[in-house]
């Protein structure tokens, strides 16, 4: 006891504490009944958490920025470099599920869902962001809160506004699954709605993303499913998240127009990254990219230029890469990629904003104030600061 508290810095009464709660493992000294003996491997751990420091401004940092994941979920996680749903392998389920049966499980439902009913908001307008962005605004300005609300019901409302956005964003109108209804608008072959099924699939959820973190504090404020859903994506929206594929269709554009060498060596003689390549979370290569890859070889230009920023860089392909070689591969809308990624991610959103209700807990981080230190104020029923007779 006594080399345990003097290894931690505590008085006995904590070690009981962390023995309690089950953070440090005890056993008695076989040599000796009246000693315990602590985990070494626990004690080194409470030491070196003790040595980063429990300050509300250190917890705070650690948890925004990365270091200390701070929210449970039972949605996704990452495994030996696999991305998975719910303790199934992402990459496996894309190979044949659909959208829906994606949704049936991030959302823990009793059967697929359903997209076909689309919830009904403001005027029509041509399909596109524009319709869908103002639809759901519409929407978040009257729907009702989520508090006191069953799950189901909650999730046949998320249906509803999952089916909304598809059509916004220019899914033909039918009960056939997404999929097909995207294929259908844009006049596609059935192997072509085979690669928008995996894509979304693939697409449904990401973890603990940005816009899954604003659609959780949107949540946990007991806001609509539209206002949730509505902080979300316009979080997914921004180019460094859901519209980076954006950003690599104009690289492949500049790639066309001067050809791989010449735009290979303008960002590496800048010491500028290259759009599409690379992800933090996967160090040895985004396994989405890889299986939409391989189920739809780029253009021979593409291609190319694919294979050369590997050889030099050694940074693999992302997601991002794959949506936008796909869009350049089949001729799709200029807008495709996003207007198959919102509804997509929109079902991982809404299992995350669904997850989150069942906390009820506020998400309410502090701030690290950093700037001038406040002025003092004096009361104003002090006698120094009345103003002179």
């Amino acid at each position: 006891m006594s080399e345990a508290c003097q290894r931690l810095g505590v008085q006995p009464q904590t070690i009981y504490a962390y023995v309690s709660r089950g953070k440090l493992e005890v056993m008695p000294d076989p040599d000796n009944r009246r000693r315990s003996l602590y985990r070494a491997e626990d004690l080194m751990g409470l030491a070196k958490r003790k040595q980063t420091g429990r300050r509300r401004e250190t917890v705070a940092q650690d948890t925004l920025f990365g270091a200390q994941p701070s929210i449970p979920t039972s949605l996704t996680t990452f495994f030996r470099g696999r991305l998975y749903y719910r303790g199934r392998d992402a990459i496996d389920l894309a190979r044949s599920a659909t959208l829906e049966e994606a949704a049936q499980l991030l959302w823990d439902a009793y059967q697929p869902a359903d997209f076909s009913s689309p919830v009904r908001a403001g005027h029509a307008q041509a399909p596109g962001r524009n319709a869908a962005f103002t639809a759901l605004a519409s929407l978040a300005a009257t729907a009702h809160s989520t508090r006191g609300r069953l799950k189901h019901v909650l999730q046949t409302e998320s249906q509803g506004l999952v089916g909304m956005l598809a059509n916004a964003l220019g899914a033909a109108p039918g009960k056939q699954p997404l999929h097909l209804r995207f294929a259908k608008a844009w006049k596609q072959s059935a192997a072509v709605a085979e690669l928008i099924r995996a894509a979304m699939v693939l697409l449904a959820d990401h973890e603990l993303t940005s816009s899954a973190f604003a659609t959780r504090i949107a949540a946990s404020t007991g806001a609509s499913l539209p206002a949730c859903l509505l902080a979300g994506l316009s979080t997914l929206s921004g180019p460094s998240h859901g519209d980076a594929s954006g950003r690599v269709q104009t690289l492949f554009g500049e790639v066309r127009r001067l050809g791989d060498d010449q735009v290979i060596g303008q960002y590496l003689s800048a010491g500028l990254p290259i759009a599409g390549f690379g992800h933090p979370i996967y160090p040895d290569g985004d396994p989405r990219a890889a299986a939409l890859l391989a189920l739809c070889e780029p253009p021979p230009v593409i291609a190319r230029f694919i294979e050369k920023v590997i050889r030099l860089t050694g940074q693999q392909p992302n997601i991002d890469t794959a949506l936008a070689s796909m869009v350049a591969h089949h001729k799709l809308p200029a807008d495709a990629a996003f207007s198959l990624f919102a509804p997509a991610r929109s079902v991982g959103l809404l299992a995350h904003g669904l997850e989150q209700l069942a906390t009820d807990q506020l998400i309410r981080p502090r701030g690290r104030y950093l700037g001038p230190a406040p002025e003092a104020t004096q009361n104003p029923l002090s006698p120094a600061s009345r103003p002179p007779r």
